[in-house]
């Protein structure tokens, strides 16, 4: 099997982790306390390490002796692959804490389904990611309840985000021909299992 499909495969998983990492860590010194400014750094910090494994795995796949900064940093914005819904600006905390809440619940299924991919190394990234996605999708969701039973601006702002980042949401879900051609050989999951678990952690 050509090698391309997982290239491109990798690219989309870590430009998605990467872009994101970047949104969050906009808020960096400006976070509405303390405690969650420390935690979006954070979070930003787990995604760009699970970036940085999924760029190291595609070089060495690709084998045209590019490193994981050349994947970074040394593409230009048209060839990044990232969905739509991580690379949405940042707004109120409200509009952050949804955009991360419907990656999450996303993300999560994913990693753990990775963990039982063909491709021994794509498993081991993913085996590592669990633990923290696991974090990232209490921190979002509590954040999300505690928006909507809150205040009355609390629940509006939040069910605004909601409603503007909603449509980003069905990108995640979309199977092309390189991810059917890697379903067959049992790299990648089956996104309709993962569409049906981000369905059941979102209602």
């Amino acid at each position: 099997m050509s090698q391309e499909p997982l290239f491109t495969y990798l690219l989309r998983l870590g430009d998605d982790l990467l872009i994101l990492s970047h949104r969050l860590g906009e808020w960096c010194g400006h976070g509405p306390v303390l405690e969650e400014d420390i935690a979006l750094t954070n979070r930003a910090l787990d995604h760009i390490g699970e970036a940085r494994n999924l760029y190291d795995h595609a070089v060495k796949v690709e084998g045209k002796g590019r490193t994981e900064d050349d994947l970074a940093y040394l593409r230009n914005e048209r060839q990044f692959v990232n969905s739509k819904l991580v690379e949405q600006p940042n707004g109120d905390y409200a509009h952050t804490i949804v955009r991360s809440f419907l990656f999450d619940a996303y993300h999560l299924p994913l990693a753990e389904a990775l963990t039982k991919s063909t491709d021994a190394q794509l498993a081991a990234i993913a085996a590592k990611a669990v633990k923290e996605a696991q974090y990232h999708v209490k921190h979002s969701s509590d954040w999300l309840i505690r928006f909507g039973d809150g205040t009355e601006e609390s629940h509006r702002r939040a069910q605004e985000a909601l409603d503007n980042l909603w449509t980003y949401s069905g990108d995640l879900f979309v199977m092309d021909a390189v991810h059917q051609e890697l379903v067959k050989s049992g790299i990648a999951p089956d996104l309709t299992k993962i569409k049906a678990a981000f369905d059941a952690t979102v209602d």
